[in-house]
C-alpha cells in the first residue's frame, strides 16, 4: 500500500488526544501559560478546549480532528470570546498555522 500523501494520512489518521498533547508540547516548548479542563462533562457546554497566555496574549483555541464539526455551543463561545482574545479552531492539518500562531 503506498500512500500519496503521507502528512494527510497522519492528519486524518490522528485522535483529538494526540492532537492535543503535540500541540500542548509546542505551546510549553514557547513559553506559554496553559489550561485545559480535563474532564469537562460537569462544565458548561462549548468552552474551547486550550486556554493560552503568554505577555500580552491570550488564546483560546477549539481542538478537532480532521473531520471534526463545531457544536452550536463551541460557535457560541468562540464568537464571544472573539471580541476580546485571539480564537482559533485548530485541526491537524493545521499545524503549520499553529507554529506560527505560537512562535
Amino acid at each position: 500500500m503506498t500512500i500519496a500523501n503521507p502528512r494527510a494520512y497522519i492528519d486524518a489518521s490522528m485522535t483529538e488526544e494526540q492532537w492535543l498533547q503535540q500541540v500542548r508540547d509546542l505551546a510549553r516548548l514557547k513559553g506559554w501559560l496553559i489550561y485545559h479542563t480535563r474532564d469537562s462533562r460537569r462544565s458548561d457546554p462549548g468552552f474551547p478546549d486550550l486556554v493560552l497566555v503568554r505577555g500580552d496574549r491570550l488564546i483560546f483555541a477549539e481542538l478537532k480532528r480532521e473531520k471534526g464539526r463545531l457544536t452550536e455551543s463551541q460557535r457560541t463561545w468562540l464568537s464571544a470570546l472573539d471580541e476580546t482574545a485571539e480564537t482559533y479552531v485548530w485541526r491537524p492539518s493545521d499545524w503549520d498555522a499553529v507554529i506560527e500562531v505560537l512562535r
